[in-house]
């Protein structure tokens, strides 16, 4: 998994060199159809987790949204960030508050 720290934006050619992705993730996003880093631009992390719980048939860990979290705000020009950062975001977010 790409160490945020590590992570060089102009350096970002493949989904494992964003922030916080390993190959379990690299999975996942190929499992909704996401290839290429520049694919996340313009999506919702909650709807990337909704998508996948889907395709996977299973309630995934919420942290996953942290994950998509921290790399479509990479995409968008944030810096990088490790995922649990966004996990009070998260929540924030999902009990509506």
């Amino acid at each position: 998994m790409m160490n945020p720290i590590k992570v060089k934006r102009d350096d970002v050619k493949k989904l494992t060199d964003l922030p916080n992705i390993g190959k379990a993730m690299v999975r996942d996003l190929h499992k909704i159809g996401i290839i290429k880093p520049e694919q996340l631009k313009g999506r919702s992390p909650f709807d990337m987790y909704e998508e996948l719980c889907s395709k996977t048939g299973c309630r995934l860990d919420p942290c996953v949204i942290d994950v998509f979290l921290s790399i479509t705000r990479f995409i968008e020009g944030d810096n990088p960030r490790p995922w649990w950062e966004y996990t009070a975001e998260r929540k924030r977010a999902m009990n509506g508050s």
